[in-house]
C-alpha cells in the first residue's frame, strides 16, 4: 500500500477547503494561513541557499513574496476564485503529467 503523500493532492485539498467554506471570516483565516505557511517555506529555503544558489534564486523568491503579498487583505470571495483557480492550475498541471 502506498502511503506516500502527494503535495499537489494536500495543496488541492487545501484550496478544496478554502471554496468549500460557508462562513466568510473562517475563508479569511484559511486563506491567510496559507499565506503564513508560503511565507515560512519561503524564509526556510532562503536559509538553506548559500552564495551563487542565493544569488540564483533570489529573483524568484522575492517574486513569490509579493506575490504573497498581494494576496494579503482578499476577502472571502476573492480569496474562493483565488483558490478554484489554483486548484484548476493543480488539476491542468496533473494532466500534463
Amino acid at each position: 500500500m502506498n502511503t506516500s503523500v502527494n503535495t499537489d493532492e494536500v495543496i488541492f485539498n487545501f484550496f478544496k477547503q478554502i471554496c468549500d467554506e460557508k462562513d466568510d471570516k473562517k475563508c479569511v483565516e484559511l486563506g491567510n494561513e496559507w499565506i503564513k505557511a508560503m511565507e515560512t517555506n519561503l524564509s526556510e529555503m532562503e536559509k538553506n541557499l548559500n552564495g551563487a544558489d542565493y544569488i540564483k534564486h533570489k529573483d524568484d523568491i522575492q517574486s513569490n513574496r509579493n506575490h504573497l503579498d498581494s494576496l494579503k487583505n482578499k476577502t472571502s470571495s476573492e480569496w474562493r476564485q483565488y483558490a478554484t483557480q489554483c486548484m484548476i492550475e493543480i488539476m491542468n498541471h496533473k494532466g500534463q503529467k
